[in-house]
């Protein structure tokens, strides 16, 4: 039986939702249909932060995904991670927190009145050097931890929860590629 974390980014991703629906909404529901043929040959989860997380983009379909993705968060008392992925993930945070520092000291040499559009490079560059290929929310973590201790698939777009499924030996699937898999099983 294959087991399955799902990520939001499956439905809310355009490049990965269009395989289900147009919207967010259609494509939680494109996938129930999809799953619900699958009952016998794979089992969905999804921790409890991430159905809440993705009621914001499909408040429609989320009411209806119990039918076919269980909540369950993972044991997080009870879930050993070698100490090498913290002290990796702490450097990786200073590093990044100093790039962001660094991003904001140019901006602030450089501000001119009315600098929306240099205000707005400011934020996507932060925002890249912050948070691109990081796990940075409880959610993703969640996953990350349900997976490991279920010895389950990841199905993501995202870099960071990526990265750390292939730290500590956790399979993952790219989202974009899911409806395919689906089909095959």
């Amino acid at each position: 039986m294959e087991q399955f974390i799902l990520d939001t980014s499956l439905f809310v991703n355009p490049a990965c939702r269009t395989q289900f629906g147009k919207t967010p909404d259609a494509s939680v529901i494109g996938f129930i249909k999809i799953a619900k043929t699958k009952k016998k040959k794979a089992h969905f989860y999804m921790p409890p932060l991430v159905f809440k997380e993705l009621s914001y983009f499909a408040e429609k379909g989320v009411k209806k995904l119990p039918t076919v993705v269980k909540k369950r968060a993972p044991n997080i008392y009870g879930i050993y991670i070698p100490a090498a992925i913290l002290y990796t993930f702490i450097d990786d945070v200073r590093h990044r927190v100093n790039r962001g520092l660094r991003l904001a000291e140019e901006f602030a040499q450089d501000n001119q009145p009315d600098n929306q559009p240099k205000l707005n490079k400011l934020r996507a560059k932060y925002r890249d050097a912050m948070r691109k290929g990081m796990v940075d929310s409880k959610e993703d973590l969640e996953i990350i931890l349900l997976a490991y201790e279920l010895g389950a698939t990841v199905v993501t777009a995202d870099e960071g929860m990526i990265e750390m499924a292939n730290k500590i030996g956790v399979e993952w699937i790219e989202a974009e590629n899911f409806k395919a898999l689906l089909k095959a099983l």
